[in-house]
């Protein structure tokens, strides 16, 4: 895999679905972009928001860190 760019947590931020078009997210230092994902619309997902690290959260959630395997990875989270 090549080597991906590197985005600040406020560029991160910017990715949130309604700043700009993208919606990302990140998880223990890779950011995935979820645009096209139906349960992300408009950059929320049940409580959580887009253009931010999820790491912490992804304990409350009903999945595991496996579902980013669905998502491409875009960059990491300098």
């Amino acid at each position: 895999m090549s080597q991906l760019p590197e985005y600040t947590k406020g560029q991160l931020a910017l990715r949130n679905g309604q700043d700009k078009p993208q919606i990302w997210v990140a998880y223990k230092g890779i950011i995935y972009d979820v645009t096209e994902s139906r349960l992300w619309r408009n950059g929320k997902h049940y409580e959580h928001w887009a253009g931010q690290d999820l790491t912490d959260e992804l304990a409350d959630a009903p999945h595991t860190h496996e579902v980013f395997k669905r998502f491409r990875a875009v960059g990491t989270l300098k």
